[in-house]
């Protein structure tokens, strides 16, 4: 299996969307994307809402979403620390 790299298709640029992640070439927010798949949306539903999307533009989103759970795991940034 040819590993996926989310990184190819996701850019933050601070001058784009205040800094949030988005697909390359576009103004679409990694996290419209998940709050797409949070409401058990499918994938043909989101590419037809976004039709400059492709299917591994989505698969990036998730590929994101994994990413950042695991730096959480390392550094918990975003979450209370049990006292």
């Amino acid at each position: 299996m040819k590993e996926f790299n989310w990184r190819d298709r996701i850019s933050i640029d601070p001058l784009v969307c205040h800094g949030k992640p988005c697909i390359k070439g576009t103004r679409i927010m990694v996290s419209i994307i998940l709050d797409y798949l949070k409401a058990s949306e499918s994938v043909d539903t989101i590419l037809n809402e976004y039709p400059t999307l492709k299917e591994e533009d989505i698969r990036a989103a998730i590929g994101y979403a994994t990413w950042l759970a695991h730096e959480e795991e390392e550094q918990p940034l975003h979450s209370e620390v049990s006292r």
